[in-house]
């Protein structure tokens, strides 16, 4: 559980997570053979349809969730199973608590449950003199450890066989070995007492059907089946999201839910409770049932139109399974009881913008975890728009000001950046990168090597370029330069003119655009990422052109995905769509509108490897074309992982300098094996990043944009 109580604590918590060896290889393992597993685990779904389904069904269950906790009260309480609500968390520990004590329970054993995690019931039931013990094997190792879950599926993958063989000789007083399959039998022969001897069992709920009142478990492990049938007393606890209207959405949910959380085509146990069932201990021979519902923050969620999407959530822990950020450091610096980007936003809502402060900081915009979703819900937007209202709530840090005020004014902005390209002299030794700055400035920037302003950029260079471009062509296109390519890397955007205008385009670069606003919208400045919309709409006049392109896969993604939204309830928001579905990346624009094959390049014997832009591959789908061109310019030499970031994020690796330089390490280390001469990205960012990394590594691979790589390749 993150517990910091500023950036700075928080940046001391993330270290301590860096530094765990044990910690960084069990997530690294589990993150690749993860990846490798669900695809084939999905191999015959199609996952695309089926998220989109269950995402339309959940949303018209909120749509009609009173009416559904009505329906599932009445058929629940007419088959002998009480039902009741709390509005809180504190409220619903009450409700159990007293249940334990109308029914003189002293014994309670727990099978998994994130909502007990989430209202903190365990702290609750023994501040009540009650033995609880937790049955799921994770979750009772973490218990005996007093800490919370890393994850929510697998609570205690943060911890080696060592280690719980040490706290395993701490509970039983005697030295255990630390093999896996021995210390399975002990957790079966210490917790085995404990469910014959149990008063009450407490379960958490996949799902609570409404039209039978029945409630639904998913788990690996008999002990939910026994926590849940040998007590007397058995209470399920859950929150109201967990409503379904019928059993048929409840198995779509399954199909994906497994295969999303650990990659299985089904968990071991599914299990189904209609109604009380028999128990021979009670007086009337029946079990003693009952449901708590749990709202806890819920209907203020369900209320808000930006982000109730994240109430679609099904628990499968697939966003922290694939967030790089996570793979890093983990649940207990990425989380306070949920983890991974759900955990960040549901932190927010559940138990307070104090506790959320720090972690929504942590997301490096990947959009990985929105890729793999089970219910299809755009994390990185709530979770922007969280940042957003932590900035109006509480105000935005100096440095964020300073840059939404310089962003917002064009002529301000290009000028500090002339400006740079005379002050940095001193500290580039005449080199393209950046060699001397004080390490005030650089702080935490030793990973890297940090890029020179060019001493010419691209719009002072466009007046000469375009006298020499043809007139005439098939296709209107607009240039969007973006700002690094503009001020840092114009050779890029000259490789691409020389691309575009040989094959039937007439460029224009319209000199008003400035940066497309999405370093501003990351850091929840909606003023400023507003205005930066405003001023690239009206630079380039969508009506003036058949495509705008940019060579920026973020800029590239941003612009097309998100400026309608951004500008939803302006008067330009008409011109905003008009201007979005005209952006095209320039990889897809090459092969898809153009239709560049391999004859329209020579072909080199340079070996290419590729590092596949987390915006490009994911925020705009655009997967199969670079690689296409790749190897129609040259030999491509595929990579492991190539779709896992760089560590890049824009601001990101000014603010968690320590993952971004992690992320970059690991990232690099893929690329080098791969023996190939040439790292070509779709991505300034990404150039600026893995250029900067492979200068301190000693320049093993030459870096350029693909377009580059086109350009000197072109017949």
């Amino acid at each position: 559980m993150q517990s910091a109580k500023s950036m700075n604590e928080y940046h001391g918590e993330i270290q301590e997570s860096l530094d765990n060896s044990f910690l960084r290889q069990a997530l690294d393992k589990f993150a690749v053979a993860y990846k490798a597993n669900r695809l084939t685990i999905f191999a015959d779904i199609n996952e695309k349809e089926l998220i989109k389904e269950i995402a339309d069904a959940k949303d018209e269950s909120l749509d009609k969730l009173e009416d559904l906790y009505v329906q599932f009260k009445a058929e629940a309480e007419k088959r002998g199973v009480q039902v009741h609500r709390a509005d809180t968390a504190a409220q619903a520990n009450e409700i159990i608590c007293k249940i334990a004590a109308e029914n003189n329970c002293k014994r309670i054993i727990k099978s998994k449950s994130m909502t007990a995690e989430e209202i903190h019931l365990n702290h609750a039931l023994e501040g009540e003199g009650l033995e609880v013990a937790e049955t799921d094997l994770g979750e009772w190792i973490i218990q005996l450890r007093h800490e919370g879950p890393t994850h929510m599926v697998m609570p205690a993958i943060h911890l080696s066989k060592g280690q719980v063989a040490d706290t395993f000789s701490d509970e039983t007083g005697k030295k255990q070995e630390s093999d896996i399959s021995l210390l399975v039998k002990v957790a079966r022969r210490e917790l085995r007492a404990k469910f014959a001897n149990a008063d009450m069992g407490i379960s958490g709920a996949n799902f609570l059907i409404a039209d039978t009142g029945t409630v639904g478990i998913c788990t690996n492990e008999g002990n939910g089946r026994l926590t849940s049938t040998l007590p007397r007393v058995h209470v399920a606890v859950a929150g109201i999201d967990k409503l379904t209207p019928n059993i048929h959405d409840a198995l779509r949910v399954i199909k994906v839910l497994p295969r999303s959380a650990t990659a299985q085509a089904i968990t071991t146990y599914v299990s189904w409770m209609t109604g009380s069932a028999e128990h021979s201990l009670n007086p009337d021979k029946r079990k003693i049932m009952h449901v708590v519902l749990v709202d806890n923050g819920r209907t203020a969620m369900l209320k808000d139109e930006l982000c109730r999407s994240a109430l679609r959530c099904v628990r499968c822990g697939a966003c922290a399974n694939v967030c790089p950020v996570y793979r890093l450091v983990g649940g207990h610096k990425m989380g306070y009881v949920y983890i991974g980007a759900i955990g960040l936003i549901l932190t927010y809502f559940f138990h307070g913008r104090e506790n959320a402060r720090n972690l929504v900081q942590n997301c490096i915009n990947c959009e990985a975890c929105k890729d793999a979703c089970s219910a299809g819900i755009d994390l990185p937007a709530i979770i922007h728009e969280i940042r957003a209202r932590l900035v109006e709530e509480e105000g935005a840090p100096l440095s964020s000001t300073l840059l939404s005020t310089v962003l917002e004014n064009r002529k301000l902005f290009h000028s500090l950046l002339r400006f740079g390209k005379f002050a940095q002299r001193p500290a580039t030794g005449g080199t393209k990168f950046i060699r001397h700055l004080p390490e005030v400035f650089m702080k935490g920037q030793g990973f890297r090597a940090l890029p020179a302003i060019t001493a010419k950029p691209f719009r002072d260079r466009w007046a000469e370029i375009k006298r020499i471009l043809p007139t005439e062509g098939k296709l209107r296109v607009g240039i969007f330069a973006g700002c690094a390519q503009d001020f840092i890397y114009p050779e890029q955007l000259e490789a691409a003119v020389k691309v575009l205008s040989a094959n039937g385009c007439i460029l224009d670069f319209p000199l008003e655009q400035s940066c497309c606003g999405l370093p501003v919208r990351m850091m929840g400045e909606r003023k400023a990422a507003e205005s930066t919309a405003i001023r690239n709409i009206r630079a380039f006049d969508p009506a003036r052109f058949d495509y705008i392109v940019t060579l920026c896969a973020s800029c590239a993604s941003y612009m097309k995905n998100t400026y309608t939204e951004v500008l939803e309830h302006h008067n330009m928001r008409t011109e905003a769509q008009q201007y979005a579905t005209r952006v095209r990346d320039f990889s897809s624009f090459v092969t898809d509108v153009l239709g560049l094959t391999e004859e329209n390049f020579t072909k080199s014997g340079e070996t290419v490897c590729y590092h596949s832009a987390c915006h490009l591959c994911r925020g705009l789908g655009v997967v199969k074309q670079p690689r296409y061109l790749i190897n129609a310019a040259a030999e491509y030499k595929p990579a492991p992982e190539e779709d896992v970031c760089c560590g890049f994020g824009g601001s990101y690796s000014m603010k968690f300098p320590e993952i971004s330089g992690q992320l970059l390490d690991m990232k690099l280390t893929n690329l080098e094996a791969t023996g190939a001469s040439t790292l070509v990205a779709d991505c300034p960012g990404c150039v600026m990043q893995l250029r900067g990394g492979e200068e301190k590594r000693g320049n093993k691979l030459k870096v350029e944009h693909i377009a580059e790589l086109l350009a000197r390749q072109l017949k």
